[in-house]
């Protein structure tokens, strides 16, 4: 039975010796999936176009549309830290707003190297750092997470590119994990999805309508009455990459604060 590590500070320990790879860690939710992995005892891998400016585990210049920036990564990674554990693949772009008759090839192409390819090499080259990790033992062991989003569970007519390469991720994610299981790799593979949240994402809207009425029009969305802050994913993300989740794989978690169950109509507040 696998026990996990308790430090003083609760489960600051539970990951302790282990290497993560966070692509997209410069901000919002891999940012903050960065900070709680390293608070739990790993060894992180900030992997971003963008430079790192939080001092939260080790920066990597990193592109992850190119397959020789992969290879280039992963060989950094063992060198320096001798072994891979953790993937996070959370880089990702929106494209914008599209429908499919107003959406151009290049648009589209983009969107899907960015939020789906680059996924697909993310466990591909996760995938090959957790068998070298474990060439010494019965069979290599780690955790990939794949950050989707709500939009991967439910469609959305005007972001079509969007939502095509979010409900890829969904369903990459679990071919990854049958294949592991297949191979008899003890390697698992999960996708999350968020709903709205407060990240850099927003940045367009809250400059289009203002942060504070485009905020109250996306909690609003949401029927648990607001959107979520980075930590709250990053903690879904940190449950999957520690052994709390050691019999979840193949599974597509919605944190997304109810977006995704239904329909919900808000009734104003009518005063008597």
């Amino acid at each position: 039975m696998r026990e996990a590590r308790y430090g003083h500070g609760g489960m600051s320990e539970e990951l302790s010796g282990q290497v993560a790879i966070v692509t997209g860690g410069a901000s919002g939710i891999g940012a903050a999936s960065a900070t709680l992995l390293a608070a739990a005892g790993a060894r992180v891998i900030v992997a971003d176009l963008k430079t790192a400016t939080d001092g939260v585990g080790r920066f990597v210049p990193h592109d992850v549309t190119v397959e020789v920036s992969w290879q280039a990564l992963l060989a950094d990674v063992l060198k320096h830290e001798g072994r891979l554990d953790v993937m996070v693949n959370n880089a990702g772009i929106t494209g914008g707003v599209g429908s499919v008759e107003n959406t151009d090839v290049e648009s589209w192409q983009r969107v899907q190297q960015v939020n789906c390819e680059g996924v697909f090499l993310g466990c591909k080259y996760g995938i090959q750092g957790m068998k070298r990790t474990g060439a010494d033992k019965p069979k290599p062991r780690g955790s990939i997470v794949n950050i989707s989003s709500v939009a991967g569970l439910q469609a959305g007519a005007g972001s079509i590119a969007y939502t095509a390469s979010k409900g890829a991720v969904r369903l990459l994610s679990k071919s990854v994990a049958l294949y592991c299981a297949e191979q008899n790799y003890d390697i698992r593979c999960n996708s999350v999805h968020p709903g709205g949240v407060d990240t850099p994402i927003f940045d367009p809207l809250w400059q289009f309508m203002g942060r504070e009425q485009g905020k109250a029009l996306i909690d609003r969305r949401h029927p648990i009455g607001r959107m979520a802050e980075p930590r709250e994913i990053g903690e879904v993300v940190l449950w999957l990459a520690s052994d709390r989740s050691s019999f979840v794989t193949g599974a597509e978690i919605a944190a997304d604060g109810g977006l995704s169950t239904g329909l919900m109509r808000r009734q104003p507040l009518v005063a008597s």
